[in-house]
């Protein structure tokens, strides 16, 4: 974590707490399985530890951090069964998203979208990861909200925010990156011509790619971590 000190608006503080720990969550400042320590955390953010506590639980809640008898707080550490089964649900999630949105789309709201896309792709030119995946998650909420489905809102957020750190770190791979890139082209054409089906299809193909590369990401992690069987 950096020992940068990170100013906060007093009003709704602990939320303000909360969504400055989901960016160093998602951005493995706090790696999974990392203890929350609450000492360095209140200097790094800058505010007292009742809003600290209050964030957590509220993290907690979103099964974003797991508070263990006697221990305190850590980041979840989500297994790659966890991992495939989330991401079987976020599929359908994003997939039906598309599809409504693509049905129900503003002029206004695409003109936002294709807003955030060009400002996502100046940040990809300048491989400012931190600034393109912000971006890239404000395009898939942007696309959720225009479904306009209350119930299919709170639960794509709801798990969502467990794969946040995940999707985050997918874009690491060089050539994965520029894949998703160019999928983010495909949203925006379907989404332009309103078409269903093509957004459906983009949509999913878009989230069995992020799975592959979380995958991979996890069983390389394992095989690092194996002690070498070389004497």
């Amino acid at each position: 974590m950096s020992a940068e000190i990170i100013a906060i608006p007093r009003a709704a503080l602990h939320e303000q707490v909360a969504h400055r720990l989901r960016q160093m969550l998602v951005e493995n400042r706090i790696p999974p399985g990392a203890k929350l320590n609450e000492r360095e955390l209140s200097e790094v953010l800058n505010v007292s530890r009742t809003p600290l506590r209050e964030a957590i639980k509220m993290l907690a809640a979103e099964g974003l951090v797991e508070l263990l008898p006697n221990r305190g707080a850590i980041a979840v550490e989500l297994t790659e069964a966890d991992v495939r089964n989330t991401f079987e649900v976020m599929s359908g999630l994003e997939a039906q998203s598309g599809e409504l949105a693509a049905q129900r789309i503003t002029d206004a709201e695409l003109n936002e979208i294709k807003a955030m896309h060009f400002d996502m792709l100046a940040a990809y030119t300048r491989r400012d990861l931190p600034a393109y995946y912000r971006l890239n998650s404000a395009i898939h909420r942007a696309i959720n909200a225009a479904a306009k489905n209350p119930v299919l809102i709170a639960t794509y957020n709801q798990v969502n925010a467990r794969l946040q750190a995940l999707r985050f770190r997918s874009n690491q791979n060089e050539e994965k990156w520029r894949d998703a890139v160019k999928e983010h082209e495909r949203m925006v054409a379907a989404l332009n011509a309103r078409d269903p089906v093509a957004m459906r299809a983009v949509m999913s193909e878009h989230l069995a790619h992020k799975l592959d590369a979380v995958i991979q990401q996890l069983h390389d992690a394992g095989a690092a971590s194996r002690p070498s069987s070389k004497a």
